[in-house]
């Protein structure tokens, strides 16, 4: 299974290759992690990743013990 990616933080790589969403919502599928962001646009987009990079992503976000809902991140759709 290929794994879409996603960032805590703003990359400063091939930044023209990356979106800017919200977390709306984080569930297990299918021994997997899926992350729902809702886009700029407006649009949500299911994003499919593994446990051990939602922890990285949601460690290195802010949250002071709180949800990731409502955080800010980017991401890069790859899977299929």
């Amino acid at each position: 299974m290929n794994h879409d990616r996603i960032h805590a933080r703003e990359p400063d790589h091939h930044v023209d290759r990356w979106e800017r969403g919200q977390i709306e919502a984080l569930e297990e599928r299918d021994g997997h992690c899926v992350v729902t962001v809702r886009a700029d646009d407006g649009e949500c987009v299911e994003l499919t990743v593994t446990f051990a990079v939602r922890d990285l992503f949601v460690g290195r976000l802010d949250l002071d013990g709180g949800s990731p809902v409502g955080e800010t991140v980017w991401y890069r759709v790859r899977g299929g």
